[in-house]
């Protein structure tokens, strides 16, 4: 005789608290609510590809080739209180890297071409796939900062 399982109730488990009392407080470093409003927000692959605002998805993002705007003069977040730092720079070049030095060698073992042809090709593509990502990079870092409400670590004790 088989013996039937009863289902279990479901339970919806929020990974954000929707409570009015969090969604006032405010974040120092930012501005803005701990808990960004993601209905409204554009996607991180948006911010990248567009250089939208986080916020707002005004066209704000960027004031350069890869500099940020010093804030957004639709909405007034600050993009200067955000931390991207090297990072992007350092993962296009370690992956951009890898990339190319696969390519070098597979063209090295087809073609044998000489050094100087290897220089002239592969110096440029990387600076170029590396200067040409990092905006891209750059705004879905902002993006994510944003919607993740992150700020720099403190330790316990520390005053702020």
């Amino acid at each position: 005789m088989a013996r039937r399982l009863k289902p279990l109730p479901s339970r919806r488990v929020s990974r954000r608290p929707t409570s009015p009392a969090f969604r006032s407080i405010i974040n120092p470093i930012h501005g803005v609510s701990a808990a960004p409003d993601l209905t409204t927000a554009p996607t991180p692959a948006q911010v990248a590809i567009k250089g939208l605002c986080p916020r707002c998805g005004a066209k704000t993002l960027f004031a350069g080739l890869a500099a940020f705007a010093p804030n957004c003069p639709n909405c007034g977040l600050d993009f200067d209180s955000f931390n991207v730092g090297d990072g992007p720079a350092a993962f296009l070049t370690l992956i951009l890297g890898a990339i190319v030095v696969a390519m070098a060698i597979t063209t090295e073992l087809t073609l044998h071409p000489p050094l100087w042809l290897h220089m002239l090709i592969w110096i440029p593509v990387t600076a170029a796939g590396v200067v040409g990502s990092l905006r891209a990079v750059k705004g879905v870092l902002i993006a994510l900062e944003y919607r993740n409400a992150a700020r720099e670590g403190r330790i316990k004790g520390e005053d702020a």
